[in-house]
């Protein structure tokens, strides 16, 4: 959750409108940059700002510094607690995880410092085995329709079935 004079300040960014549609959803404000946009049509922001002050600065000078060989170092290595400076807005608002592309995913989690929109290899490319309709199979995971494995083989032990002599 964040403090009252965040939340009026990213109100004042963002308008009325992006707000309740932010709380609505992710139940939090956040203005910040439109980083890029996904095949899905899910949208990825950023905002440096607001990562503490020395960590902002590091993390400005790393894009301006950024080489092919460092770029996908540690990029929040020094930065104590969580970071909440990047995020995802659905296009579906039943949403699940796997509706984001792996490129993407590795930006979310800071494990690259580049985005697919600005990455060439990080951008998604459609393989030969790859269906061209491009939905995602959705997770069911405790549903109806979760996978039950079964089995062919027949059971080494059978199961004890006591025998009850009749009552006298």
């Amino acid at each position: 959750m964040s403090t009252i004079t965040r939340t009026v300040r990213n109100l004042w960014k963002v308008g009325i409108r992006d707000y309740f549609h932010q709380m609505n959803y992710i139940g939090d404000t956040k203005a910040g940059t439109l980083i890029g946009q996904d095949r899905f049509g899910n949208k990825y922001f950023e905002d440096v700002d607001e990562l503490p002050r020395t960590c902002r600065r590091r993390a400005i000078m790393r894009r301006a510094t950024a080489t092919p060989t460092n770029e996908r170092a540690g990029n929040v290595a020094n930065i104590p607690g969580p970071v909440r400076t990047r995020w995802v807005d659905y296009k579906n608002h039943d949403f699940d995880a796997a509706q984001i592309e792996p490129g993407w995913h590795a930006w979310m989690s800071y494990a690259v410092d580049k985005a697919p929109s600005q990455d060439p290899t990080l951008a998604y490319k459609r393989r030969a085995w790859e269906d061209t309709d491009y939905k995602t199979i959705p997770n069911y995971t405790q549903t109806r329709g979760a996978y039950k494995p079964y089995n062919t083989v027949k059971p080494k032990h059978t199961a004890w079935e006591p025998v009850a002599a009749p009552r006298q």
